[in-house]
């Protein structure tokens, strides 16, 4: 690990990367959001795709995404917003990736043990940045990656702007207006820095999207693969609050053991998002932190035969299908249930390495009178009870499963129903009692909307 004064720079390898922001709590003081700007040899972001923050939270070519913002806890705890990126994935045209910083109702002067950290995906660290100095600045750049002799370095840049977020955009070729107030959400923060030697923590939980510079509003959702829209959707509770901690040097990060919820309320279940890469047949074992409910399963593979993945049972034998695909190329999203008295185990199988990524039900689309998407894919309908109108596009079996809390919580985990099931080009109806997960698959794009 190397600690890096402004300027300096070192060699960081081309692989997955994860960078936090991190800072103390103070009462009155703003929150940071964190974004990434990805530039072309002039320095100047090619379009609006190029930036990823908390309302764009990936980029169309996979190498960066935005992983959301632990919750502030007590006053002189640490908080964190992160990044992960791939510089092996990153397009031949970028020649920089920016991570820089915005705070709205304050300035980053009243933020106090500001630095930016690099680790890799085991949480081993990789760089570190502290920043000091700051007064009247609501924007900053707080280090670039950069290629370099067919590598890559990371770079401390520590310069703020007192214009805030729109004059460090207009720096960079893109325009934007101020973010709103932060929206606090629960979630995991990196562990004390030692006066020596900082630490590195681990993802936290994102929190719900929101544009630049204006309110949220429902709108019609976006394929997977394309920047999601914010939806605030009615939740089924409210998320569980961070454990109260005394100081910034005693954080607790949750590390072993299931913790279950006094009511089953699994879509405000919260956790941080984790990363497994394989090839051929592997059994991944999830974060025992992971609690209780409902997970988002989102993988990738690219050339495959097939791709598959299974639950395990508490022996580690595969016990049913969360997801069956047989496209050359894979991006899908399916739904595990986390067991109440294990850690969730799962069978992946591709022929060729894949990706998979666990995630808070934070990150799957919701909607609540229309929706499209291709092959497969899990949304959260937020919408009343009533029928729902399917299209399907393709060839193969198109099947839309629902998910819902149970009845009978004291013998069930979830109660779950075949809603669609047939082939090919597929105009259907089929009825909802209300909200729930919709986990569908197909080998085209479909479309779903409610029934006026």
């Amino acid at each position: 690990m190397t600690q890096l004064s402004e300027g300096a720079a070192l060699p960081v390898p081309a692989q997955a990367l994860q960078v936090a922001v991190t800072w103390q709590t103070v009462p009155g003081a703003p929150e940071v959001d964190v974004s990434a700007l990805l530039l072309d040899g002039g320095g100047r972001v090619r379009g609006d795709a190029d930036l990823v923050f908390y309302n764009h939270t990936e980029h169309p070519s996979g190498a960066v995404r935005h992983l959301g913002k632990s919750a502030p806890g007590a006053p002189g705890s640490a908080a964190a917003d992160w990044l992960w990126l791939h510089l092996a994935r990153m397009e031949r045209e970028v020649d920089r990736v920016v991570v820089a910083a915005s705070v709205d109702g304050g300035s980053f002067g009243q933020v106090r043990g500001l630095d930016v950290r690099v680790t890799d995906l085991s949480g081993a660290p990789v760089s570190y940045f502290a920043i000091g100095g700051a007064t009247t600045e609501t924007g900053f750049v707080f280090g670039e990656f950069r290629r370099r002799e067919g590598g890559w370095t990371f770079r401390a840049v520590g310069r703020g702007y007192s214009s805030g977020l729109a004059g460090l955009a207009t720096d960079f070729g893109i325009v934007a207006e101020p973010p709103p107030a932060p929206i606090p959400g629960p979630g995991y923060v990196p562990p004390p820095v030692p006066r020596q030697a900082p630490g590195y923590g681990t993802p936290p939980t994102p929190v719900h999207s929101r544009p630049y510079g204006t309110p949220p509003t429902p709108v019609h959702s976006q394929a997977y693969g394309t920047p999601p829209t914010p939806v605030h959707s009615r939740p089924y509770g409210t998320p569980p609050t961070s454990r109260p901690t005394p100081g910034y040097e005693a954080l607790p990060v949750p590390s072993h053991g299931h913790v279950a919820p006094a009511v089953f309320d699994p879509l405000s279940s919260s956790f941080r998002p984790s990363v497994h890469q394989g090839r051929g047949k592997e059994t991944v074992h999830c974060d025992p932190a992971i609690p209780p409910g409902w997970a988002l399963l989102e993988i990738e593979s690219y050339h495959s035969i097939s791709t598959t993945i299974e639950s395990c049972d508490a022996h580690g034998r595969a016990e049913d299908f969360l997801l069956m695909a047989y496209e050359d190329d894979v991006r899908a999203r399916t739904v595990a249930l986390v067991p109440p008295d294990r850690p969730l185990t799962l069978r992946v199988d591709a022929d060729t390495p894949w990706t998979l990524r666990v995630l808070p039900l934070a990150h799957a689309r919701r909607f609540d009178s229309h929706i499209e998407g291709h092959a497969h894919d899990l949304v959260v309908y937020d919408g009343p009870p009533g029928v729902l109108d399917f299209s399907h596009h393709g060839e193969s079996p198109f099947t839309v499963h629902q998910h819902t809390p149970p009845q009978e919580p004291e013998y069930d985990a979830e109660d779950q129903e075949l809603l669609v099931d047939e082939i090919g080009e597929v105009r259907v109806s089929a009825p909802v009692t209300g909200p729930g997960l919709l986990r569908i698959s197909g080998d085209g794009p479909w479309k779903c909307a409610m029934r006026r």
